[in-house]
C-alpha cells in the first residue's frame, strides 16, 4: 500500500487529511490503509470506519476514472432526477453505487448538493450540470468518453 505521509501530530486531527491523501492516491481507501492509520494515530479502526461511512466523499471500494453524481434532493427529485438517474444507469449499464466493468465510470447519488434552483443536477467529474433533461445524458456521457479518447 505504501507509506502513510508523515505528520507533525500523530493524533486524530490528522485523520481526515490522511484519508484524503490516501483516497487521492488510490481512488479509494484500501483496508490495509485503515490498519496503518489506526496504529499511526493510536485510534481504533472502528473510529476510522465511522468517519469513512459518515462522509459520503470517501469510498471503501475502487471508483471509476469518472465520477457521476446525481442529486436526489427534494427540488431535484420533483424536477425529474429519478428519470435522469435511470437514463445514466441505462447508458452506463450500471446501478447507482456501482462502477462500470472497464473502471471508467462510477454512478452515485447524494441527498442534496445545495443548488436547488438548478435541478435536476448531475455532477460529472466535479462539474455541475443543471436543469438536465434525459436527452442531455447521452451527450454528457459521450463527451466524457470523447475527452478520454482525445487525451489518450
Amino acid at each position: 500500500m505504501g507509506k502513510i505521509p508523515k505528520s507533525e501530530h500523530n493524533d486524530r486531527r490528522e485523520l481526515i487529511h490522511l484519508l484524503h491523501d490516501i483516497q487521492e492516491k488510490h481512488g479509494y481507501i484500501p483496508p490495509e490503509a485503515i490498519f496503518v492509520i489506526a496504529r499511526k494515530l493510536r485510534i481504533t479502526e472502528s473510529e476510522i470506519y465511522g468517519v469513512l461511512t459518515f462522509y459520503k466523499g470517501f469510498s471503501l471500494t475502487p471508483r471509476g476514472k469518472h465520477l457521476v453524481t446525481i442529486c436526489m434532493g427534494t427540488a431535484c427529485h420533483v424536477r425529474g432526477a429519478p428519470r435522469i438517474l435511470d437514463e445514466f444507469s441505462r447508458r452506463l449499464n450500471i446501478e447507482p453505487g456501482k462502477t462500470t466493468e472497464d473502471k471508467q465510470f462510477t454512478l452515485e447519488t447524494v441527498n442534496c448538493v445545495g443548488a436547488c434552483a438548478l435541478g435536476p443536477i448531475a455532477i460529472t467529474d466535479g462539474k455541475y450540470q443543471g436543469q438536465l433533461k434525459t436527452t442531455d445524458v447521452a451527450k454528457l456521457v459521450d463527451g466524457i468518453r470523447d475527452g478520454d479518447a482525445e487525451g489518450s
